[in-house]
């Protein structure tokens, strides 16, 4: 199977077939990122991101995974988005704000257990920064310097961000659970609980 890099530069020599083989490798994904974060608006956003892409392929110069590079593009056009909404888009910061603040609704997500309802629901109440690191780690699932690269910051700074979002996630689903058993079914396994929403995101 060829790789992204191999595919992307079969792709800039002018073959098609690498180009739609490529972006069908990332389409869920890209699913995945903008589901629990857009809204009924999110199919726009998919389609908005490849277009982007399609305009940039050129840009990508190997510093990072082409992964990274994909989803550095879809979180630039998400922020975009809310911007373009917003009067107040010059004090927009995405490390305060969350999509429940900017009143963005819920699309249906399969999600079976309580715990795995609680958790989506958790994720939207803290800020969209956090709230996009976190799905990254869990659901692509990315290491540090892949999602630093999507950050365009430090290794280090993300390791720190990833410790307070864990923390903003788990204070959140303390507010939002009133059944301690379930509080602390999801909390004792926070990572599988939220690896196990993975596939409902995407559908």
């Amino acid at each position: 199977m060829s790789t992204d890099d191999e595919l992307l530069e079969a792709w800039r020599g002018g073959d098609k077939h690498a180009g739609e083989t490529l972006f069908d490798r990332h389409f869920k994904a890209l699913t995945r990122f903008f589901r629990n974060k857009a809204g009924d608006d999110f199919d726009d956003l998919i389609q908005q991101t490849v277009v982007t892409l399609l305009e940039a392929k050129g840009l990508y110069r190997g510093e990072g995974s082409f992964r990274s590079f994909v989803f550095g593009v879809a979180y630039n056009v998400l922020r975009n988005h809310y911007r373009r909404a917003r009067r107040d888009a010059e004090r927009l910061d995405f490390g305060v704000t969350s999509v429940f603040e900017l009143g963005v609704g819920p699309v249906e997500v399969l999600a079976d257990r309580h715990e795995q309802r609680l958790l989506l629901q958790a994720l939207r109440k803290i800020p969209l920064e956090h709230q996009v690191l976190l799905e990254l780690y869990f659901w692509e699932p990315m290491i540090a310097p892949d999602i630093a690269a999507v950050f365009e910051v430090p290794e280090g700074t993300i390791r720190t961000r990833l410790r307070r979002a864990k923390a903003l996630l788990e204070q959140e689903l303390g507010a939002l659970s009133a059944n301690p058993a379930l509080l602390h079914s999801t909390l004792s396994n926070l990572d599988d609980w939220a690896k196990s929403v993975r596939g409902g995101v995407a559908v």
